[in-house]
């Protein structure tokens, strides 16, 4: 557990979302209301959800042909996947990305709850909802999604996430877009479950870590230069690419 915590304590979207969090808990007990703990839990639902679109739609979505937003894509998720154990990339890079997202989730709670709650209850529901729930199970899927690519004694737990998530990895990047422990039933919920016979239908040894992508693909090699990573993924990590 204590690796992983070193991991998180350093990530910089973490890091920024740490004084919203402060103010939505200070918020939170200062309202004082049963209604706060509608407010978590539904924060919490709904960033469980944003994990999977965000996943499936975005990060996996169809390359971009330009290389400068290919580029974008391979720092954000492809890269991820081509060298699954760099840190710098299963970590994300800097981005204002989850501070803006948070402003304008809880700007957008705050509106449609207004007229139905009045300004101070929906201020107070959308913070508390938005800046405690949904960053503390965004928080949650980041130590999971950090346990699971750490070569680190796990227990129970940890191994679970891990052989659920990698399966995402190297059998088949189709399936498995929940990371967070306990969340399977989103994936059941839109047909993307992990199945070994589909998997085997898909698999590509040579595709499978750059997305159904040629690894000699020109986007790709300009990517790798760009970031200063090898010339193709490791060894080790096609070694683990199998069906078993």
């Amino acid at each position: 557990m204590i690796p992983t915590l070193k991991v998180l304590f350093y990530m910089d979207s973490l890091r920024k979302l740490a004084p919203f969090w402060t103010i939505g808990v200070i918020a939170a007990i200062w309202w004082g209301s049963a209604l706060a703990l509608v407010a978590l839990v539904w924060g919490v639902v709904m960033q469980f959800f944003v994990e999977y679109v965000m996943h499936r739609f975005l990060y996996h979505q169809e390359p971009p042909t330009a290389q400068s937003p290919f580029n974008d894509l391979y720092r954000s998720h492809i890269g991820h996947h081509e060298f699954p154990t760099e840190p710098e990339f299963f970590t994300g890079g800097p981005s204002w990305f989850v501070v803006k997202f948070a402003l304008g989730s809880a700007a957008l709670h705050t509106l449609i709850l207004w007229p139905l709650a009045g300004l101070p209850i929906a201020a107070l529901f959308a913070v508390t909802a938005v800046w405690v729930g949904s960053v503390s199970a965004f928080a949650f899927y980041e130590y999971c999604h950090t346990l699971a690519h750490l070569n680190v004694p796990k227990g129970w737990f940890g191994q679970r996430v891990t052989h659920e998530h990698l399966r995402h990895h190297f059998n088949d990047h189709d399936s498995n877009f929940h990371v967070s422990f306990g969340m399977g039933w989103i994936d059941r919920l839109f047909g993307t479950t992990y199945d070994k016979d589909t998997a085997k239908e898909r698999f590509d040894r040579e595709t499978v870590l750059s997305l159904g992508m040629d690894p000699e693909d020109l986007r790709l090699v300009t990517a790798r230069k760009t970031f200063g990573l090898p010339a193709k993924p490791g060894a080790q990590a096609r070694k683990a690419a199998t069906t078993a």
